[in-house]
């Protein structure tokens, strides 16, 4: 038996397979993206299982690319030899609003309180929700569960997570909640795991085209850059990150509407708009220009700068993590930031920052450094697929198995 874990966007969605063994989810034998979702798109799957990497081109007459794409993925599943059975889906949603605390069981309930948060989360809610809707309509035998980045960050202090906002709107919701919560979860899983000291204060770097940073100290939340949506923190691909209201109150007395504002920040910003070239580090390291190069600054600035209250919150720090697209595979922005923190005892060794593998957890700290670093190739759909195994079944359960649908023709 297995959970299959799914991340929709919206023009991509991932996918992986997760068997469960002993009452425990292990890691994907099989996992898979599918680019080209967005109308007019010309959908193409990648996957790989057993070992074996293939790429296919999705098509057929008389339906949505998102259709298209899941009758080709239930055909994929239905079609190899020693795959698991599916027993339930589970689904990354990025917000879970006040009502959410923990993954759930969808039901139209739960997606029709869902939906209430998609203003929240523009560039992901929506499309985690459309996914939901048509993995559903797909696979009716199967659970389908909501596993929420915002949890990790349930418990976050009252001091943290207020704003500075009369207490009718903090009662309202209008409070930070933080984000990037599946795969905070896994890094903090991993650390305790091979960290000796990550039962204390551990600053954990999320750093891609969404990027956060997250404190934690016993293995939980305490402070986190991102807020009441995800737009709050750290420079990203396309997104401002924190920004003066005034600007906001500026631009829409020049007569910028909520729409333009809405693609200002979330779509034309960040990497992209100070550069003006791409929201991708890899393009920009590659392209060597000035703008470049002011756009790789300023993201590392900001890394830093939030650094620095993050660690004031925990009052030090113990460990420092690195994730993310940009986290593990970017090396020198990661010597870069430690350079920049050393004056709280980091220290990298620039052999095993250089070496570090992208597929495993690696100590990449030099002897003596009075902080460890780690890279912790992050795995958010294991740690979705741990939350439906945990929320449908008891420890000793071992599921029924549900045969798939017949592959549309």
């Amino acid at each position: 038996m297995a959970i299959l874990a799914v991340n929709a966007g919206s023009s991509s969605l991932k996918f992986s397979l997760h068997p469960l063994l002993g009452g425990r989810v292990r890691p994907s034998v099989l996992s898979g993206t599918i680019e080209g979702l967005e109308p007019g798109g010309q959908p193409e799957m990648a996957w790989t299982f057993a070992g074996q990497r293939q790429r296919k081109a999705v098509g057929g007459p008389g339906a949505t690319p998102f259709l298209q794409a899941l009758d080709c993925l239930r055909t994929l599943l239905a079609g190899l030899e020693g795959a698991p059975r599916i027993a339930a889906v589970a689904h990354r949603v990025v917000h879970g609003g006040q009502d959410f605390s923990d993954s759930v069981l969808v039901t139209d309930a739960v997606l029709e309180r869902l939906a209430r948060l998609n203003s929240l989360a523009p560039l992901h809610q929506p499309h985690n929700l459309a996914g939901i809707r048509a993995f559903r309509q797909a696979f009716p035998a199967l659970p389908q569960v909501a596993c929420f980045d915002t949890a990790f960050h349930a418990g976050l202090p009252d001091v943290a997570r207020a704003f500075a906002l009369p207490q009718s709107l903090t009662e309202q919701g209008v409070r930070r909640y933080g984000f990037h919560g599946l795969s905070y979860q896994y890094i903090m899983g991993t650390l305790l795991e091979h960290a000796p000291r990550a039962h204390g204060r551990v600053l954990m770097a999320h750093l891609g085209n969404g990027a956060s940073l997250c404190a934690a100290q016993g293995g939980r939340s305490v402070a986190t850059t991102m807020g009441f949506s995800a737009l709050d923190g750290l420079m990203m691909g396309t997104r401002s990150g924190t920004l003066d209201a005034g600007v906001l109150l500026y631009l829409m007395e020049q007569g910028w509407d909520h729409d333009r504002i809405q693609k200002l920040l979330y779509k034309q910003s960040g990497l992209l708009g100070v550069s003006g070239i791409s929201a991708d580090m890899r393009r920009l390291r590659a392209d060597g220009s000035p703008a470049a190069q002011r756009a790789i600054d300023q993201f590392t600035y900001r890394v830093v700068r939030e650094s620095g209250a993050m660690v004031a919150c925990m009052g030090g720090l113990d460990v420092l993590a690195f994730s993310g697209g940009i986290g593990e595979h970017d090396a020198q922005l990661r010597a870069q930031v430690c350079e920049q923190l050393g004056w709280m005892g980091v220290r990298m060794d620039a052999g095993r920052n250089a070496g570090a593998p992208g597929d495993a957890a690696h100590a990449i700290h030099a002897e003596g450094s009075a902080v460890e670093v780690w890279v912790v190739p992050t795995d958010e759909g294991r740690v979705a697929a741990r939350e439906a195994a945990r929320l449908l079944y008891q420890e000793d359960d071992a599921p029924t198995p549900v045969p798939l649908p017949e592959a549309q023709a």
